[in-house]
């Protein structure tokens, strides 16, 4: 039984919501509340597996609830709000405060736009319900950032880092990416994410980071400390392009029911720069991405999983890690000294 609280400042929401969870099953509505500090008091109570959060509430906002809850306790949370309908800011900032999705409500005819939803709501919770959000510090001690895996000596020196992941990658990658210096090696995203949110992602970390972070273009140059994100609805490929690398973004159907997907971009790497790439797949649902590591890794590239305990979801580090497409097996604390140490490698031979 999923248990679930629902923080909402709208009696009809709350209505609605419950309505359609409690006709599930599996799912059971065990409390609600119209802002943050009711809910706090009752969820101490009796806490939920989920918790289905507002924005726009009195008292406090959902976005300060959602950050004081990762701090303290971290729990599976879908953010249910009328502000993810026109703009993807206020979603990718749930995101990166620990959400693990997003849900948008309809600002008008909302009773019956709830009742039509109620199935992908229903899918939301129970791949909610299935996460384990970690609360992430955006540093970390030097005795946990020392890298036992030696990255093996490659033989050009223009290298590409390529990273994929899905739930849990929006707080992953800001964790990494934060840590990187300016001359890191080139580095090519994937992280599950809808169309419009991958822009304002990007600007985010953009801001918050030493390198450059931004969507990729089609044909944008892959180069020292830039990073690239695939655009949400389409694909992205690696491409050599004489003695540098290019990234393709383009239409097509869904792989492994998403697009863009890790698969795509890990085995266009796999192809294109082999032994020049290190790979890595994070947190994240299902198995998209492990085919390709296995690539990449067949092809002479070095391949990391993130390992369980650091991850919100196992799914695509375990699939890749049960196929041995990675050579280690890592907690996130490692990643950042293991991209630095991979392009102090092409420096020095």
């Amino acid at each position: 039984m999923i248990r679930v609280f629902i923080v909402d400042d709208s009696a009809l929401v709350r209505q609605v919501l419950t309505q359609c969870l409690d006709s599930h099953p599996n799912i059971q509505v065990i409390g609600q509340a119209a802002d943050p500090l009711y809910a706090i008091d009752k969820m101490r109570r009796d806490w939920p597996d989920v918790l289905i959060l507002d924005i726009e509430m009195p008292r406090m906002d959902g976005l300060t609830f959602l950050r004081q809850i990762m701090a303290e306790r971290p729990t599976p949370t879908l953010i249910c709000s009328t502000l993810t309908e026109q703009g993807s800011a206020v979603g990718v900032e749930a995101l990166a405060a620990g959400a693990v999705g997003v849900f948008t409500k309809a600002r008008l005819g909302l009773k019956q736009s709830l009742e039509q939803l109620s199935g992908e709501l229903i899918r939301k919770v129970e791949e909610s319900a299935r996460t384990r959000p970690v609360a992430l510090r955006h540093s970390v001690p030097a005795a946990e950032s020392v890298v036992t895996a030696t990255i093996s000596p490659l033989r050009t020196t223009d290298r590409v880092v390529a990273l994929g992941c899905s739930t849990g990658g929006t707080q992953a990658l800001e964790f990494i990416l934060r840590q990187l210096p300016r001359d890191c090696p080139g580095i090519v995203i994937v992280q599950h994410m809808p169309e419009k949110f991958t822009a304002d992602f990007a600007r985010r970390l953009d801001k918050l980071c030493q390198i450059e972070v931004r969507e990729a273009r089609h044909l944008d140059r892959v180069h020292s400390g830039l990073a690239l994100l695939a655009p949400g609805g389409l694909h992205m490929q690696l491409k050599r392009s004489g003695a540098h690398y290019q990234v393709e973004v383009l239409d097509g159907p869904p792989v492994n029911r998403h697009k863009p997907s890790v698969d795509v971009l890990f085995r266009s790497v796999a192809r294109q720069a082999g032994a020049n790439t290190l790979g890595i797949i994070m947190t994240g649902m299902g198995d998209d991405g492990a085919r390709g590591l296995l690539a990449m890794r067949e092809n002479g590239a070095n391949t990391v999983a993130q390992d369980e305990a650091s991850c919100v979801v196992f799914g695509m580090p375990k699939e890749a890690i049960r196929l041995g497409a990675a050579q280690w097996v890592e907690p996130l604390a490692k990643l950042p000294k293991m991209i630095q140490q991979f392009g102090d490698s092409a420096r020095h031979g």
